[in-house]
């Protein structure tokens, strides 16, 4: 029963990870705008005439306002970036660190979607079937910790491989694969690199299971309880919906700093941007204003909707497909 309830949970999970990959690209993309540490555009960038210098004319001296000054780019919604990243990098770019998400999902999702279901139905009352609320929270938190922990290596490569595109050229890192990723983060950062902002990973993971896992349940139940839909793929939908609304809430915060820390680039002998979740948090804020804390949250929702019922209606069908063995 219990090996059952984990290939189950990762056959859906990758299924639903693989089709809203991009959305959760554009999210990534979106979440990345106004970094402080991102190298900035130079003036000679923006030079009609790289002979002639901007502050000299025919050998003479030219004194440039005092409020000039080059202004940072605009930040952009979902969509603007969806076209940018098409006209920019290509269709395919759209599914850049594709191959991370199916592992990540295979790490992460299967592992969390196995302890859950492990521990529902340890803790269910035997004779109704039926857990609390509090219970299914805790099943959650236990399960999504523990996933995300097994899990952090293929998000931290998800994040860079999704990120690369963003950088300048000579800047980026231009990884072939999920292996290749993993090989040469170990390699130029050290092993330990791989599990970069893993206390990032850890909550969030433990926030979304337990929002969304036990929120889909409890809505489920009381669909089912009060008559208002039969069990099937109505139900299914709906409540996935709102499982996923939920988890979207709950996780968003995070999920901006958790982007930023493993985004980040560590040059050798140099300061890293941030030391840690927590400063991360305070200067994105201090920087940017809490407001940027749902940063992305359009195509966070716009992902996790389609995500969380996509991961619960194939479920529900895996689920009848093996029900006899």
């Amino acid at each position: 029963m219990g090996l059952k309830g984990f290939v189950e949970g990762g056959i859906a999970s990758i299924v639903a990870g693989a089709s809203t990959h991009p959305l959760d690209l554009i999210k990534v993309r979106m979440q990345l705008q106004g970094e402080s540490h991102l190298p900035k555009p130079s003036m000679q960038a923006y030079n009609p005439h790289p002979a002639m210098s901007f502050n000299t004319v025919n050998g003479a001296n030219l004194a440039l306002p005092s409020n000039f000054h080059i202004a940072p780019p605009s930040r952009v919604g979902p969509v603007s970036i969806g076209v940018r990243i098409i006209r920019t990098e290509g269709v395919a770019a759209l599914f850049s660190g594709v191959s991370a998400t199916i592992l990540r999902q295979t790490l992460y999702s299967t592992t969390r979607m196995g302890l859950y279901d492990i521990l529902r139905n340890k803790w269910a009352n035997q004779e109704s079937g039926s857990l609390p609320l509090l219970h299914k929270i805790a099943a959650g938190l236990i399960a999504g910790g523990i996933g995300a922990a097994v899990g952090n290596p293929a998000d931290v490569a998800m994040v860079r491989m999704q990120a690369d595109g963003r950088l300048p050229i000579d800047q980026r890192r231009n990884y072939k694969s999920v292996v290749d990723a993993l090989s040469q983060m170990s390699k130029q950062e050290g092993v330990l690199s791989l599990w970069r902002g893993s206390s990032l990973t850890v909550h969030r993971a433990m926030i979304v299971t337990a929002s969304q896992l036990a929120s889909y349940d409890q809505i489920k139940e009381v669909i089912l309880e009060r008559g208002v839909m039969q069990d099937g793929i109505g139900t299914h939908v709906a409540a996935s919906f709102a499982a996923g609304f939920v988890a979207a809430v709950a996780s968003n915060p995070i999920d901006v700093i958790k982007t930023r820390v493993m985004n980040m680039k560590v040059e050798a002998g140099a300061a890293p941007a941030y030391t840690g979740a927590l400063d991360c948090a305070v200067k994105t804020v201090r920087k940017e204003g809490a407001m940027v804390l749902y940063k992305g949250f359009v195509p966070t929702i716009s992902r996790q909707g389609p995500f969380t019922v996509t991961l619960f209606v194939t479920l529900e069908q895996i689920r009848k497909l093996l029900k006899e063995f």
